[in-house]
């Protein structure tokens, strides 16, 4: 998302202006400066506080993030462990190949996780551990994002939504039910909108999480400033990151090693983020090619859903966070408004991480919905738009 590439931005060139004031001082101490003593004899002459600050610098510029992430996070009581197990790939009419994993019954209803950006499916160890009892759990990565490889198809929603067209193909004659955080949630309402008859045959249930329904710079904070930024200062970063994406992913590995990664990842959680967590979604944003990801950045600022979402249908789930930065609540409100009878919960404390900071929420909803019981039992959903108001509910 693009607020949150312009703080990574900024605290990258922070970490790597430390990094070069600390190695400066470190050659300007080893240098020293030749002085004149009282009996005119030649002496070097060293500063100590070059040595310290400098060192102090060196070190918090490659292992900052140990004491950071001691600082900005919570100790873990149930650690994020992003394993992965065995996945294959499978290759979409847009020529990506995708990397998929199963997990569960395969006679279990089909529920498929697409991630947001700059992540890879490893960010639903909660999920795919809470729900794979019940359902069918099939997580994939986005092209060129973890182990998923583009093809020639340009990188936009329209392409991303064939795609998921193409692991919804995977289940057979099963109806899926689609999941997606952020980008997958607009990647949903991409291929509802654009094709609504197979959405509605083919698709059991939606669950939008933390997402919105267009451009997200009118809907995170800050949007009048960030729409004001977006041609003089947005666009044309997002465009030099391309242009230097190798030069972009070192500075980036060295922002994750000072901890500054770190930083501009922990605006994206509330309160109760821990540390596996915040390192990992620290890990995902640096091992993210940068042209791949600022590109995606570029093609969320042209998107809209249109009417993708007023074809969610009755068996829609929206869920948002009371604090979310970069999907605002309302967006999420919105979203419920235009499906007509979908179900809205906004969950307290939680940003836009929250199906990884407050994941028994957000798993313990997706288990529960009451919307999918036709599903559990093998009836045929209702998809179409619908009458009626929007149920909307908070929890803590």
């Amino acid at each position: 998302m693009p607020i949150i590439s312009l703080i990574r931005t900024f605290f990258a060139v922070i970490s790597l202006a430390l990094l070069i004031v600390g190695a400066w001082l470190l050659w300007s101490w080893y240098r020293g400066e030749v002085q004149m003593d009282a009996d005119g004899v030649s002496r070097l002459h060293r500063d100590a506080w070059e040595l310290w600050v400098g060192g102090g610098l060196l070190f918090w510029s490659f292992l900052g993030r140990l004491p950071v992430g001691l600082l900005l996070a919570r100790p873990d009581s149930d650690p994020m462990r992003p394993a992965r197990s065995s996945g294959r790939t499978i290759i979409s009419e847009t020529g990506a190949t995708l990397y998929i994993e199963e997990h569960g019954s395969p006679y279990a209803p089909p529920l498929i996780l697409t991630h947001g950006w700059s992540m890879d499916s490893t960010i639903w160890h909660y999920a795919k551990r809470d729900l794979a009892a019940k359902f069918r759990v099939i997580v994939w990565d986005l092209p060129g994002l973890g182990l998923s490889t583009r093809g020639k198809a340009d990188i936009c929603l329209s392409a991303f939504a064939r795609d998921l067209k193409a692991v919804a193909s995977q289940v057979g004659d099963q109806r899926p039910i689609l999941v997606g955080h952020s980008i997958g949630g607009m990647i949903i309402q991409t291929l509802a909108r654009d094709d609504p008859e197979w959405f509605r045959q083919k698709v059991a249930g939606t669950a939008l999480l933390n997402t919105t329904y267009t451009d997200p710079l009118r809907t995170m904070v800050l949007s009048r400033l960030l729409q004001a930024m977006r041609k003089p200062l947005i666009v044309p970063m997002m465009w030099l990151q391309i242009r230097l994406a190798p030069l972009a992913w070192l500075i980036g590995w060295q922002s994750y090693l000072s901890g500054a990664t770190h930083l501009g990842a922990r605006f994206g959680f509330g309160r109760y983020v821990t540390r596996s967590q915040l390192d990992h979604v620290a890990l995902l944003l640096t091992r993210a090619w940068p042209a791949v990801v600022a590109r995606g950045d570029l093609a969320m600022m042209r998107w809209d859903a249109g009417t993708g979402a007023s074809q969610l249908g009755a068996s829609a789930l929206v869920i948002g966070g009371a604090v979310d930065i970069v999907t605002k609540a309302e967006a999420s409100e919105e979203i419920g408004r235009r499906a007509g009878m979908a179900k809205v919960m906004i969950v307290e404390g939680a940003n836009h991480m929250g199906p990884v900071e407050r994941a028994e929420l957000y798993n313990g909803a997706l288990s529960r919905e009451e919307g999918w019981a036709a599903i559990m039992t093998g009836a045929p959903a209702a998809g179409g738009t619908r009458g009626g108001s929007t149920t909307a509910a908070r929890v803590q």
